[in-house]
């Protein structure tokens, strides 16, 4: 059981490795775009009560995941045992570490070139955050925020939920986790529309989340990892995201970085709290990032292959 687990892990990882997103038609964009046409006709944000509106984006919820999740259900138990090719490319097709660090490139180099506005508009296609006016550090922050944050989105959580309850499992947390991004604001039009949404992304990312953290922890830097583990709760867990908050803050601490800290969004600035311990980041701070995914990932790897040794000889 393990073992295959593991299996269908390494080959979706080397997909995406080797090959990274669908250049055209991922099925993520679809389905974006399905979602989007069931919130312009569910979303009665201007008329609705508010009961009415958490109840809109409720339905819309479950209209955009149940048929899908269904189908996926369906069609492994019509492939038997076909169905692990399924999960291969649902589990491809789920993880983003590749194109997680292409978009991390895209501002480093034009860092590396002294080239602000480059960065600048690299950064801001990638995060919410006001970028025009930002400096270098300001920038560097925000791509190892994303990054760090990501790690849990784009890869752990969805081989997490594989190892739990496979393909439907992916599918469930990737669709809800997209979701999350496109109604779980805070604003007039989506804070009780999207409200289902974002709680259940919540609850979805919160054990990988804090299993990440945990990884995060022990392949902190030389020095690092009792801080990382400190600020894991100490400041993670008083963040606005638990989530994000553990991961950033636990990931920054084993880099020796500070995050968090003031943040401007649509002209106006968030004063946040400050996350992890140590230096302000700077460009080469980036590679370092996706180093600690690197051996987050093996460590993660590496644990799995030895529950699955012990269930081959017991």
């Amino acid at each position: 059981m393990l073992g295959s687990v593991l299996g269908v892990w390494f080959v979706g990882l080397l997909l995406d490795a080797l090959l990274g997103e669908p250049a055209r038609y991922h099925p993520l964009v679809v389905f974006g775009r399905y979602a989007s046409w069931l919130e312009t006709r569910f979303n009665r944000w201007q008329q609705a009560s508010q009961l009415g509106q958490w109840w809109r984006g409720t339905l819309a919820l479950l209209l955009a995941i149940t048929p899908i999740l269904a189908a996926v259900m369906v069609l492994r138990s019509v492939l038997g045992s076909l169905a692990l090719l399924l999960d291969v490319v649902v589990l491809y097709l789920a993880i983003g570490r590749s194109s997680l660090r292409q978009h991390a490139v895209a501002v480093r180099d034009p860092l590396l070139r002294a080239d602000l506005p480059a960065a600048r508009a690299a950064t801001g296609r990638i995060v919410s955050r006001d970028t025009a006016q930002a400096s270098e550090s300001e920038l560097v922050t925000a791509v190892v925020e994303t990054g760090l944050e990501n790690t849990n989105d784009a890869i752990i959580a969805s081989l997490f939920w594989y190892a739990v309850a496979g393909a439907p499992g992916v599918v469930l947390h990737r669709l809800s986790n997209t979701l999350d991004a496109m109604w779980g604001y805070r604003s007039e039009r989506f804070n009780l529309f999207g409200r289902s949404a974002a709680r259940l992304d919540d609850v979805l990312a919160f054990p990988s989340a804090q299993l990440l953290s945990f990884l995060f922890c022990l392949a902190a830097l030389p020095g690092n990892r009792i801080s990382a583990f400190r600020v894991w709760w100490g400041q993670g867990w008083r963040w606005k995201s638990i989530n994000a908050g553990s991961v950033m803050a636990s990931g920054s601490a084993a880099l020796g970085l500070q995050l968090g800290g003031p943040a401007r969004y649509r002209e106006q600035v968030q004063d946040r709290p400050v996350l992890g311990c140590g230096r302000a980041p700077h460009v080469g701070d980036i590679a370092a990032c996706f180093a600690l995914q690197d051996r987050a990932l093996g460590l993660l790897v590496a644990l799995l292959a030895l529950l699955a040794f012990i269930e081959a000889i017991t």
